[in-house]
């Protein structure tokens, strides 16, 4: 299954957020592919936001995952930020695995050096900006890479 948005600027963000999680049906993992500067997080607030969280959402660039709990239903979704991890063993020492079996939502942030022990059934999301300030959004359920 392959899925494309186009984020033409902020006033339409939450627009994609409402379509991607219309199309996001049972799957839970989500790797974000994208370079610095693309919008990863502000995506990733956008949608939290449309799936009901209250919390502040930042980027969990130091704390590597954030928790957040969708409203009124009460849905747990993890945020990952993979940046600052050197290795596949810091990944696992936090317990990522037990994150994804979970079945909460999992977004992740900087996939590649976890790559290994993302389930099967992850779904990747590949963001590029494009010459005109957009952003494209294509989701595979497999690697792209």
């Amino acid at each position: 299954m392959e899925q494309r948005y186009e984020i033409k600027d902020l006033n339409n963000i939450r627009e994609v957020a409402k379509e991607f999680i219309r199309n996001m049906g049972d799957r839970t993992v989500f790797a974000f592919d994208a370079p610095m500067g693309t919008g990863k997080t502000t995506f990733i607030k956008a949608i939290c936001e449309e799936l009901g969280v209250q919390d502040v959402i930042n980027s969990p660039t130091f704390s590597i995952i954030n928790e957040y709990r969708s409203e009124p239903s009460g849905e747990l979704i993890y945020h990952f930020d993979c940046y600052r991890l050197e290795k596949l063993q810091d990944a696992l020492n936090l317990g990522a695995e037990d994150y994804f079996a979970s079945g909460a939502l999992c977004f992740i942030e900087w996939p590649e050096v976890i790559e290994d022990i993302l389930p099967y059934d992850t779904s990747y999301v590949v963001m590029r900006e494009e010459e005109d300030g957009s952003r494209s959004i294509l989701v595979r359920d497999s690697n792209p890479n």
